[in-house]
């Protein structure tokens, strides 16, 4: 196996392991909603904190929540994509997880641009980044496809990465 190969991950394949992809649209949608009210809590707390700073710093802290509310969002994402979970809270609730096909790792950045790329793409054109899901065979939207991404059911992925680490080995063994 060349170091090229054994650097990107294996892609699984939704007719060999199906139960990886079971239900995972509805399980991203129902955890978009769970990652959207608890950043709205967040926004929320932050701007009741500024609103009330605001009275005291005669409006220095109203203009900093132009810089706080997005720094919440970003960290938040950052803080839960970018864990070593790989996932936010709504996604861990629903029991996906987010997952690099391109071998580099995903780190708080990464999570941030997938983030990112998401919302712009949402923002954009949403029926079509929808759709788009509907018709790959992996259920990746575009922002997955753009930021090398796959998004699975952990506790199966679980299971689908040490059977697939047992027959690499079985046939490195084999080769011997």
């Amino acid at each position: 196996m060349t170091q090229d190969a054994a650097a990107r991950p294996h892609l699984p394949d939704p007719s060999t392991a199906p139960e990886l992809f079971d239900g995972l649209l509805t399980r991203r949608a129902t955890a978009y909603i769970i990652d959207v009210i608890l950043m709205s809590f967040l926004v929320l707390a932050i701007s009741v904190v500024g609103a009330i700073l605001g009275f005291f710093t005669f409006g220095l802290a109203w203009v900093s929540l132009v810089f706080a509310v997005p720094a919440a969002i970003i960290l938040y994402y950052a803080a839960t994509l970018g864990s070593h979970r790989r996932a936010t809270v709504g996604m861990q609730m629903m029991d996906i997880v987010l997952t690099p096909t391109r071998g580099q790792p995903l780190d708080g950045w990464m999570a941030i641009l997938h983030a990112l790329v998401f919302w712009i793409t949402i923002w954009i054109c949403w029926p079509v980044t929808l759709l788009f899901a509907l018709f790959t065979p992996r259920r990746q939207m575009i922002h997955d496809f753009i930021m090398g991404t796959l998004m699975v059911r952990r506790s199966p992925m679980m299971r689908h990465w040490q059977r697939h680490r047992m027959s690499e080995q079985d046939a490195y063994h084999g080769g011997e």
